[in-house]
């Protein structure tokens, strides 16, 4: 396993759509692990493959909290069945978007279908945090960042900030 670069906005790379894994195998297998990984030093809750510059349909979470014992979840494919009408907000960051948040409105409950790690398919309902976290993950397979739900000057603001703290980095 290997900890990759995340790419930060404006990154041309995290406006990509990310194009569907044809086989889960070894090579794939492998990127998620590195993924994880990377994820967890950043340390994040989910990291799409568009963020480490590898424009797949792979998503990795881990929604434990600090003291639970780490649960990771794979998602190859996936794709939301259906979305309730019935919307929350919630206070999004992003590891392409450090030290930014803000609040973003989401379906509360979306009912989705991807392949796990072994390549099985899977159908699963998500509410609350699980809901939250997979339709921003999701997002950025379509190339959208959370920012990109926001308004206009709140979305110029944060990549100026973004780009501001590189700078002095």
């Amino acid at each position: 396993m290997a900890l990759r670069e995340i790419l930060v906005v404006p990154h041309p790379v995290l406006k990509t759509i990310s194009a569907p894994v044809a086989a889960v195998d070894d090579d794939l297998r492998a990127l998620m692990d590195d993924m994880l990984e990377t994820m967890y030093a950043a340390p994040g809750i989910g990291l799409a493959a568009v963020q480490v510059g590898v424009a797949k349909r792979v998503i990795v979470m881990d929604l434990a909290r600090p003291e639970e014992p780490k649960a990771p979840r794979f998602y190859i494919n996936p794709e939301i069945l259906w979305a309730s009408d019935e919307t929350a907000p919630y206070e999004e960051g992003c590891l392409s978007v450090p030290e930014i948040y803000d609040e973003v409105e989401r379906p509360s409950r979306v009912k989705l279908r991807y392949l796990n790690y072994q390549g099985e398919q899977v159908e699963e309902d998500a509410e609350g945090l699980f809901a939250v976290c997979i339709q921003h993950e999701m997002d950025h397979l379509e190339g959208v960042l959370f920012i990109d739900h926001l308004s206009r000057l709140k979305r110029e603001q944060a990549v100026k900030k973004v780009r501001k703290q590189a700078k002095a980095a």
